[in-house]
């Protein structure tokens, strides 16, 4: 199965937070439960020596930015195919660029050659922020 294609706006220094749902062909949540998972914003595709601006993974960063399993709520079961995708504002305070690449890996096994599925990709745009706040 191809990655689906989702491009959205972050809007710099503010919160990000949106849920995306795994189903089969049938229109079934997939179990995901015994996942981990790793998205990657970058400047370009990983062959052209980009920048990397952040790493969500599902062993989530100290300010919550990262992919939590159990939905954007936290409490919806991993049987249920929903990943919550959380950037913090602290986080994205820090972004510089106006288009970036990202794509969305599930992972599952481990080891040095486990199951990836690239479940999502696309451009993000970047809206600058003129408010700051600490």
């Amino acid at each position: 199965m191809a990655a689906g294609n989702y491009s959205f706006t972050i809007e710099q220094g503010t919160t990000t937070s949106f849920q995306v749902q795994y189903i089969n062909s049938l229109g079934l949540p997939i179990d995901l439960t015994g996942y981990s998972g790793k998205m990657q914003i970058k400047s370009t595709f990983a062959n052209n020596n980009p920048i990397t601006y952040a790493t969500l993974s599902s062993s989530l960063a100290p300010d919550g930015t990262g992919l939590n399993f159990n939905g954007s709520n936290g409490m919806t079961p991993p049987t249920s195919g929903s990943i919550g995708i959380y950037i913090s504002a602290c986080t994205s305070s820090l972004f510089t660029f106006v288009k970036a690449k990202y794509d969305l890996d599930l992972i599952s096994g481990s080891g040095t050659c486990p199951t990836v599925i690239r479940l999502l990709q696309g451009v993000i745009t970047l809206s600058p922020e003129v408010t700051t706040v600490p």
